[in-house]
């Protein structure tokens, strides 16, 4: 059983998206959750694209990533999609790797309605992509992309 833990820092767009993600793509007893450093609501244009996509994460609520820690929740993945935030990420006991992989952040969009959900859209179709990756790595090893390199890591602490 993999236990996979994905963080950003409101827990309100990319970290929600990726969960989705993941656990559409992952095995069945892999556990995914989410959370964030300063849990907000998540976030409305969000919500719009991922239900076009066949997620209704309406209901859903953020998490704060201290809050699981200090429960002592162990993860043996943790994998942090905000660009911002990596230093901030605590180290989870039991935490085999620690993966970041950035994305821009939805809330920092701009234009009208349909402008905003256009690159909404481009975010959600990038994690889409990074979390089919991850799970494919996760499952099988197969190394994650090239695109991922320059700019991401994923190391195994021991």
């Amino acid at each position: 059983m993999r236990r996979i833990l994905i963080i950003c820092v409101h827990n309100s767009a990319r970290s929600q998206m990726f969960e989705a993600y993941l656990r559409r793509f992952g095995e069945p007893n892999w556990v995914v959750e989410s959370a964030g450093f300063d849990p907000r609501p998540i976030n409305p244009l969000v919500v719009e694209v991922m239900a076009e996509e066949g997620f209704d994460l309406s209901m859903k609520t953020s998490q704060s990533a201290f809050d699981l820690f200090r429960q002592g929740r162990i993860f043996d993945v943790v994998i942090t999609v905000c660009g911002e935030e990596e230093d901030r990420c605590p180290i989870y006991p039991g935490m085999t790797y620690r993966c970041h992989l950035p994305f821009p952040d939805p809330s920092a969009v701009t234009g009208t309605h349909e402008e905003k959900l256009a690159q909404v859209r481009a975010i959600r179709d990038a994690i889409k992509a990074a979390a089919k990756e991850v799970a494919e790595w996760l499952r099988d090893g197969t190394p994650l992309g090239a695109q991922w390199t320059v700019s991401s890591s994923c190391s195994r602490r021991l």
